[in-house]
């Protein structure tokens, strides 16, 4: 039996092409939650972007959150985990990208800046994933005063190989082709379903997870059921237990009465 419902945001909950969450996958979540079923996220991104849940929010439907692909799990207003990535890490990544004029987002656990921003950064984020202007802050060598609990350096597939080496202690989250979320070892969406289930009380086997990007395989593979969007890439349909409609046409809904879940 299905206790827990595990959903990424962009492009699972949320439409890429209208940035809303369709009608009907909130009513299917509401119907869900009528059931005694709990909701939760599990993002890319850090609490203080996550500004596309309000239909799901206004109405009570979400328990939980995983953030920033497992390094910071909240629940309400009390944190459940969190693990930044090492100083020396953070050092050698940040300055990797400020000597090739690569842009690099920087999140700490209530705020975001970047580095060298550029235009790519306002497409991305700002018009294609409708968040608000990420603050530019200057280059430092020295992160030694803060934590950081991910950092987003626009670098293409070629530039993380070249770089991965030089930072044994950090995971690669990658769903966008223009850049790749590092967080520390160990902390995938994956490994937030299990800091949530232990919190509640739920057996893995009793888990269902949606999602449409490289991040998301992790967590897709270890739910009990893992659901792939129908616009999801490829290599995400391929280790689904069951791949649904797109975010667009239905796709949550379908997979929820697939399995029964709703009539």
């Amino acid at each position: 039996m299905i206790k827990a419902l595990f959903f990424d945001i962009d492009g699972t909950l949320v439409s890429f092409k209208t940035h809303l969450i369709p009608t009907s996958t909130i009513e299917a979540l509401e119907a869900a939650k009528a059931k005694g079923i709990q909701i939760f996220i599990a993002t890319g991104r850090p609490r203080v972007i996550i500004n596309n849940l309000a239909p799901l929010q206004d109405r009570k439907l979400i328990d939980g959150y995983i953030t920033m692909n497992g390094a910071y799990c909240f629940v309400d207003d009390t944190v459940i985990y969190k693990s930044p990535i090492p100083t020396t890490e953070v050092d050698i990544l940040t300055k990797f990208c400020h000597e090739r004029n690569i842009p690099c987002i920087l999140v700490g656990e209530h705020d975001i800046c970047a580095n060298q921003p550029g235009e790519i950064v306002t497409e991305i984020f700002n018009n294609q994933l409708k968040t608000d202007p990420i603050e530019p802050q200057p280059y430092t060598n020295n992160h030694s005063n803060k934590e950081f609990y991910q950092l987003t350096p626009f670098i293409n597939a070629e530039e993380e190989q070249m770089i991965v080496p030089f930072l044994p202690n950090c995971e690669m989250g990658r769903w966008h082709p223009a850049f790749v979320d590092v967080t520390a070892k160990g902390n995938t969406k994956q490994h937030g379903i299990d800091e949530i289930i232990r919190h509640f009380g739920i057996r893995l086997e009793e888990t269902m997870a949606f999602g449409d990007g490289g991040n998301d395989i992790s967590m897709l593979r270890h739910a009990g059921i893992g659901v792939a969007m129908g616009n999801a890439k490829d290599d995400v349909k391929v280790i689904a237990d069951y791949v649904t409609a797109s975010v667009d046409d239905n796709g949550i809904a379908d997979a929820l009465k697939h399995f029964g879940i709703l009539e």
